[in-house]
C-alpha cells in the first residue's frame, strides 16, 4: 500500500509530466519545460523531489514567483502556488509581458470560482487565452516529511502556531481564518490518500473546531455528485471496516513534551540544529591556513539507510554505531589497497591491471564496488559531523542531566527538589532556557506548589537569567486546564543507566563520551499516544467516551457504534505545533503493537506546524507577555 508521501510523489511527477499519467511510453523523453512556484510550492517540493530529479522529469528551470525573470520562448512553464490575491496578480502580469507561451496553472488548494473569472478576465485583456493549457487544483497543501509524518505550514508557520491560536485578544475573524485553513489542508491529505476518515476529536477547543469544519467540509463533497473526489474510494477497497481513524487533539493536551530535552538522534537535531524540511546546517571550522568556518547542509531523509535506521535511536547508541561504520568501511578500504599492492599497481603501473587474469573478478568486485563504499564514506562522514555538532553541545550544557532529571520528574519516580534546586543554581549546567524548560516541566507534573516554594525557584531562576514569561502563562493555563494532570499523565517514563560506552572507549573514536551518561530511554506511552490506544481499540473509559464522534459518510452524525473492532490505520493531527518527541513515541507504539498483535498497525503523525523547544519557549514568552 503506497504511504501518504508517495502518493504526493506521484500527485507531484504527475503535474511535472503536464498532467499526463506517467506511462513507460513517456518516460523516456521528457518534455523540457520551466518550473515556476512560490514560497509555498517550494516548501512542498524541497523535501520529495530532489534537483537531480526535477531534471530527469524534464525541469531545465526553477524560478520563484515573484522573481524577475526574463521571458522563455517555445517552452511550457508549469505555475505551482497558492490561488493567493498576490500571485494571481504576478501570473497577471506574467500574461501581459507575454512571459511564457505555454501555460500550465497548478494551484496547491483549489482557486475560488470568482477568483477564476478574474484570472479569465486577465487573460483576455492580455490576449493570451490561447497560451494557457491548463488550469488544475491539486489538492496537496501540505508538507510530507516521512512515510508517516506532515506538516502544514513551513514558511510562515507562525500564522498557525501556538501562540496564533491561544493569544488572548484573537478575533473571532482571525480564528476562523486559521480553522479554515487547517480544514482545506487537512481535506487536501485526504483527497491525496483516497479515503475518507471517522473522526474523533475532545470537544470544546480548537480540535472540535477543527473536526467539525473538516466533517462538513468531506459531507459537502462527498454528496456533490458532479465533483466527488473520493469516487476512487471503493476502487482502493477502503470498504468501511478498512477506513482509518482520524484523531484530531489540541496540544494543551500535553505541554510539558514539547519543552522535554531529549535523547533520540532526529529529535536531537531538531532541537539543537534547527532540523528543518529534513535538512540540518552545520557550521564546521577549517585549520588550513588560518581558522575559517563555513557552513555544509547536510540531507537527512529517505535515501539515507543509516538515518532511517537510527533516527529513532537513543544518542549514544548512535554514536557507536557511526564508529562501527566507519570501522567495516576502513577494512573495506584495506582490502582494496592490500588487492593493488599484491597485484604490483602501487604507483603508476596501472598497465600491470590488463596482464592478469587469475585476479579479474577480485578487481571488477572491488571496481563494482567503489561508488557504494565512496558513498558510505559521505554518509560517514556527514554523520559524524552532526553527531559531533550534538555531541559538543550535550557536553557543554550537561544535556544528559536536564533529559534524566526531566524524566524522572515526568514519570513521578522520586522528590526531586533538591536537584532541580541544584541544576538551576549551577552556572555550568545549560542555558537558561534551559532551565526554564526543566522547571516549567516540574511545574506542569507538580500537583500543588505552594506560593512560598514558586517564590523561592522564580527568584533562583531570575538569578540564573531566565525570563519568568513562560511561568505567568502556564500559571494561567494550569488554573483554566481541565486537563488531568494527575500521576498517571506520565506513567513509566524514565530512564536506565547502562556503564559503559564499550565500542567507543575500545578504540581511537571520533566520539569522546567522557563525562556523558550512557542512558536508555524506557519505553512508556507519552499522552497522545495513550489517546491514539485508547480510541483505535476502542478502549472505553469515561474520557474517551467524551470525545466527539464524526462520520462524514452517514447522513446524520451517529453516536459511537458499540463493539466495533479495533482500527489498523490511524492519523493523528495535533493543532497547535507537535515535534519530534511525540512522532517517535508514536512510530515505537505502533511498532510494539503490530509485534505484538500481528496486525500491521500504520499511524501518521501531522501537526499544523513543527516547532522545537526553543520557539515554543518564545511562543509561552508572548503568551506571558500578553498576560503582563
Amino acid at each position: 500500500m503506497s504511504t501518504l508521501r508517495q502518493r504526493q510523489i506521484n500527485a507531484i511527477k504527475q503535474m511535472l509530466n503536464l498532467n499526463q499519467p506517467q506511462t513507460k511510453q513517456n518516460t523516456s523523453e521528457p518534455v523540457w519545460k520551466v518550473l515556476v512556484y512560490d514560497s509555498v510550492g517550494q516548501d512542498i517540493i524541497s523535501p520529495l523531489i530532489s534537483i537531480k530529479e526535477l531534471r530527469e522529469q524534464g525541469v531545465t528551470l526553477f524560478v520563484q514567483l515573484h522573481s524577475d525573470r526574463d521571458p522563455i520562448p517555445e517552452v511550457p512553464a508549469i505555475y505551482f502556488c497558492a490561488p493567493s490575491d498576490e500571485n494571481l496578480g504576478r501570473i497577471n502580469q506574467d500574461f501581459q509581458k507575454g512571459v511564457y507561451d505555454v501555460y500550465h496553472l497548478n494551484f496547491i488548494s483549489p482557486i475560488s470560482r470568482s477568483k477564476l473569472e478574474d484570472l479569465a478576465s486577465a487573460a483576455i485583456q492580455s490576449n493570451c487565452v490561447a497560451n494557457i493549457h491548463k488550469v488544475f487544483d491539486q489538492y496537496v497543501n501540505f508538507i510530507s516529511l516521512e512515510d508517516d509524518m506532515f506538516i502544514l505550514k513551513h514558511q510562515r508557520s507562525d500564522d498557525l502556531s501556538y501562540y496564533a491560536i491561544n493569544k488572548g485578544d484573537i478575533k473571532d475573524t482571525e480564528m476562523n481564518s486559521i480553522i479554515n485553513t487547517i480544514v482545506d489542508s487537512l481535506f487536501s491529505v485526504f483527497v491525496t490518500m483516497g479515503t475518507v476518515p471517522i473522526i474523533r476529536s475532545p470537544k470544546g477547543n480548537a480540535a472540535e473546531m477543527v473536526a467539525r469544519g473538516l466533517d462538513k467540509k468531506l459531507r459537502e463533497n462527498l454528496f456533490d455528485a458532479r465533483n466527488n473526489l473520493f469516487q476512487t474510494d471503493a476502487q482502493n477497497r477502503n470498504f468501511n471496516f478498512q477506513r482509518p481513524l482520524l484523531i484530531i487533539l489540541d496540544r494543551n493536551i500535553d505541554m510539558a513534551t514539547p519543552l522535554h530535552h531529549t535523547w533520540t538522534y532526529q529529535a536531537l537535531a531538531h532541537d539543537l540544529l534547527n532540523l528543518t524540511l529534513n535538512r540540518v546546517v552545520i557550521e564546521e571550522t577549517e585549520s588550513s591556513g588560518g581558522v575559517r568556518s563555513k557552513n555544509k547542509s547536510c540531507e537527512l531523509d529517505s535515501k539515507d539507510t543509516f538515518w532511517m535506521t537510527h533516527k529513532g535511536s537513543p544518542f549514544p547508541t548512535v554514536a557507536e554505531s557511526i564508529q562501527e561504520e566507519l570501522e567495516q568501511y576502513r577494512s573495506s578500504e584495506e582490502e582494496v589497497k592490500k588487492l593493488k599492492s599484491s597485484m604490483g599497481i602501487d604507483g603508476e603501473s596501472d598497465i600491470a591491471m590488463s596482464m592478469v587474469s587469475d585476479n579479474t573478478a577480485k578487481i571488477t568486485n572491488a571496481v563494482n564496488s567503489l561508488p557504494q563504499l565512496l558513498e558510505k564514506k559521505r554518509l560517514i562522514d556527514m554523520h559524524t559531523s552532526v553527531a559531533t555538532a550534538i555531541l559538543n553541545y550535550i557536553k557543554c550544557r550537561k544535556l544528559d542531566t536536564f533529559f534524566e532529571l526531566e524524566e524522572k520528574i515526568m514519570s513521578k519516580a522520586q522528590a526531586l527538589e533538591k536537584q532541580l534546586m541544584d541544576i538551576i543554581m549551577d552556572p555550568d549546567a545549560g542555558t537558561p532556557d534551559d532551565k526554564i524548560r526543566l522547571f516549567v516541566i516540574y511545574y506542569i507534573c507538580t500537583t500543588h506548589l505552594n506560593d512560598v516554594d514558586l517564590r523561592k525557584y522564580e527568584n533562583a531562576l531570575t538569578e540564573a537569567g531566565c525570563s519568568l514569561e513562560p511561568i505567568i502563562y502556564i500559571k494561567r493555563w494550569k488554573s483554566y486546564s481541565k486537563m488531568n494532570l494527575g500521576p498517571n499523565q506520565y506513567e513509566g517514563a524514565g530512564t536506565k543507566t547502562v556503564s559503559m560506552f564499550s565500542k567507543l572507549v575500545s578504540q581511537g573514536s571520533n566520539f569522546v563520551m567522557e563525562g556523558v551518561k550512557n542512558l536508555v530511554i524506557k519505553r512508556h506511552n507519552l499522552p497522545v499516544t495513550r489517546i491514539v490506544d485508547h480510541l483505535m481499540e476502542f478502549k472505553s473509559s469515561q474520557e474517551m467516551d467524551d470525545y466527539l464522534y464524526l462520520d462524514p459518510k452517514q447522513l446524520k452524525v451517529t453516536e459511537i457504534p458499540r463493539n466495533r473492532s479495533s482500527f489498523q490505520d490511524g492519523i493523528v493531527f495535533v493543532v497547535g505545533g507537535g515535534n519530534y518527541i511525540e512522532y517517535q513515541n508514536l512510530v515505537d507504539y505502533a511498532k510494539q503493537k503490530s509485534t505484538s498483535t500481528s496486525t500491521n498497525k500504520r499511524i501518521i503523525y501531522g501537526t499544523s506546524t513543527l516547532n522545537n523547544a526553543k520557539q515554543f519557549l518564545k511562543q509561552l514568552t508572548l503568551l506571558g507577555q500578553d498576560i503582563l
